[in-house]
């Protein structure tokens, strides 16, 4: 979702007047797009910030601003706090970016600047977001802004509003946009796309009926999207994917905790045999589908037996891949305001460690299954390794190495995987085959 934000700010800016510049010490204003899942996160800008503060000597009019959730959250504090270490021209949050050249202007005149109004209807609909940094192979696209589950660990809600989704057409239109610029891969992004439903006067929109009428705008078109909550995985969402090759066969389902009691004290909605039960669904409509998740380790009262617990569920599912991370208090959540932050940091460390090594040995499971298959490669360009090498990625999402052709970026290939780590799969081109799907 930030890097979809970055693009729409970049949008803003060269509709304004100004250019992009690939050094931060070439910059006359400098935004950094923030986070605010995890203290980690927040304490990575400030670092940035205070680092930044020396280009002021070179540059004396330069402007830094700091834009997205970490703004939002904490509005004035960026402004004024002097223990911070750095000083701050402007604040805006991700509903203010079309804002972002008056508050330049109120900053050039002197003053400090500030707009963090989220808003119940932007939807940056409209603004055709510059895409920058990119292969031109893949691409994001933003359907909808805002949460409204209120997981009792996350501050989106609070940093970001409520749901609100985009007209379909609108994002048709960005598609067909992103087809004619040659672009073979765009991934959905919302907070929960599972929420998305959009009325208009032809009748509602869901995100199921979406995502096929994007699909099929173009069978040479993969598509993505993400994140998926669990307690919103429909059938039909399923079906539309087995209706359609081109939507890619990996879901990301985050699973937060294996155990029931856990996902309660969460406020995620579902138990742990719901969970298993969207699996099968997934298993059954779309065999061979990839799934990866989030996985959280010591969240509050958390305990051995419900640790072990999350530990069983991801043998049981094989995930192909998993973000996971030691849980990490957010001020004014209601995990914050419920209960106490009780498990060890030590503890956490423990389980996150074992969290790890299980699903790095899922992963190598997973990638070693592909060996000796065909799979349809979407190269993306040069290995970063190796120049003779290329790389791309299968519909399972899975990154492949592979030596050197005539292939170019955005070419589909067949590829015959004949080894694997746990993150990568290797191969060679196979010329005029079928993949396996």
């Amino acid at each position: 979702m930030n890097f979809s934000d970055s693009e729409i700010v970049a949008s803003v800016m060269t509709n304004g007047d100004h250019s992009l510049v690939d050094q931060a010490a070439d910059a006359d204003v400098i935004f950094l797009n923030t986070c605010s899942i995890r203290d980690h996160a927040e304490q990575r800008v400030l670092n940035r910030l205070r680092e930044l503060q020396h280009l002021r000597k070179k540059r004396p009019g330069l402007v830094l601003g700091v834009i997205g959730c970490m703004a939002e959250r904490l509005k004035e504090k960026l402004l004024e706090d002097e223990e911070l270490g750095m000083r701050v021209d402007m604040v805006a949050g991700p509903d203010a970016y079309r804002e972002l050249p008056q508050l330049l202007a109120d900053v050039e005149g002197g003053r400090q600047a500030m707009h963090v109004i989220l808003s119940d209807e932007e939807t940056y609909a409209d603004i055709t977001p510059v895409r920058y940094s990119d292969n031109g192979v893949q691409a994001f696209i933003s359907i909808m802004r805002g949460c409204e589950n209120y997981c009792a660990y996350c501050v989106v809600p609070f940093t970001r509003g409520k749901e609100r989704s985009r007209d379909p057409e609108s994002i048709l239109n960005e598609t067909r946009q992103l087809l004619a610029a040659g672009y073979r891969e765009i991934t959905l992004l919302g907070q929960n796309v599972n929420s998305y439903r959009y009325h208009g006067e032809s009748g509602p929109v869901d995100f199921s009926q979406l995502i096929g009428l994007v699909a099929a705008e173009d069978p040479r078109l993969r598509v993505r999207f993400a994140t998926s909550h669990p307690k919103d995985m429909s059938d039909d969402l399923l079906r539309q994917m087995a209706a359609h090759p081109n939507i890619c066969r990996a879901i990301h389902l985050p699973l937060q905790s294996g155990s029931t009691d856990v996902l309660k004290r969460m406020n995620r909605k579902y138990t742990r045999e719901d969970y298993l039960d969207r699996v099968r669904a997934i298993r059954e409509i779309l065999p061979g589908c990839a799934l990866s998740t989030d996985v959280i380790a010591g969240f509050c009262g958390e305990t051995e037996e419900e640790h072990q617990a999350t530990l069983e569920v991801m043998k049981e599912v094989g995930f192909a891949f998993a973000f996971m991370f030691k849980y990490s208090e957010r001020p004014d959540t209601l995990a914050a305001r419920r209960y106490q932050d009780d498990v060890p940091d030590a503890v956490k460390t423990r389980r996150l460690t074992e969290i790890i090594d299980l699903q790095q040995a899922l992963s190598l499971e997973s990638n070693e299954r592909d060996v000796g298959s065909v799979q349809e490669v979407l190269v993306e360009g040069a290995s970063k390794r190796s120049d003779s090498q290329m790389m791309g990625r299968t519909s399972h999402n899975k990154v492949v190495v592979f030596p050197c052709t005539v292939s170019r970026p955005g070419d589909y290939v067949q590829v015959r995987i004949t080894a694997c780590s746990s993150a990568t799969l290797k191969g060679e081109r196979v010329p005029d085959q079928v993949a396996d799907r």
